[in-house]
């Protein structure tokens, strides 16, 4: 989960990362029915986005490393729909319903989509934020089992937070089924020197989103 292949950053093998003039926002029609799927299960509040992601993280590194975008968004809401029994592999082989299902005894229908928006991650603090704009912090050097949103090639580096962007819900504790665990939420600034060595672009400055736990004073 931690330390998969999805935390990519840094690592090397995969070539420059090529843009796509006039990327459409789907390539296929399939890929817009995943992402309506995705966003139709929602509501369910079966889970949250970073459970969501944890799925996706979950995947064997050759599939995830194989697979688009949206085939993982897939794979991710396949895994998903059979932990909380919704679906059944052999109706995920089939592409059809088999068995009769309770679950989730809801349909989303056309009209439930207009005004539907992301869940709002805002949660009251426990407390006063410890870090304030200017103050300079190292990032913990962690290897969580589970998910976390501290990229591996920001740990155990020195920064300067930013700005302060209030108190939300830890996806680490949520996603690993800990609940919400509200932390305070930093925008820290890394030279990229500090990042990638003596070769880095000059002038390079790299910014992550990073929650309390993650960061110590200097």
């Amino acid at each position: 989960m931690s330390n998969t292949i999805h935390d990519m950053g840094g690592m090397h093998g995969f070539g420059r990362v090529e843009e796509e003039p006039n990327e459409p926002v789907f390539h296929s029609n399939w890929e817009s029915r995943v992402y309506a799927m995705n966003r139709a299960m929602g509501p369910l509040g079966l889970w949250t986005i970073d459970e969501g992601r944890a799925a996706q993280e979950a995947l064997h590194p050759a599939v995830y490393a194989s697979a688009s975008y949206y085939q993982r968004w897939l794979l991710g809401l396949e895994a998903r729909a059979l932990q909380h029994g919704l679906v059944t592999s052999e109706e995920l082989a089939a592409g059809k319903a088999i068995e009769l299902n309770d679950r989730p005894n809801k349909i989303f229908k056309v009209e439930d989509a207009v005004g539907l928006t992301r869940s709002n991650f805002d949660r009251a603090p426990a407390g006063k934020a410890v870090f304030k704009t200017g103050d300079r912090v190292r990032t913990l050097n962690i290897n969580p089992q589970g998910h976390t949103r501290l990229p591996r090639y920001a740990r155990d580096k020195i920064g300067e937070v930013e700005a302060v962007r209030g108190c939300h819900v830890f996806p680490d504790s949520v996603a690993n089924g800990k609940g919400d665990d509200p932390q305070w939420l930093y925008t820290v600034v890394f030279d990229g020197k500090v990042l990638w060595g003596s070769d880095a672009e000059p002038g390079l400055k790299v910014s992550i989103e990073a929650f309390e736990p993650y960061i110590e004073a200097l």
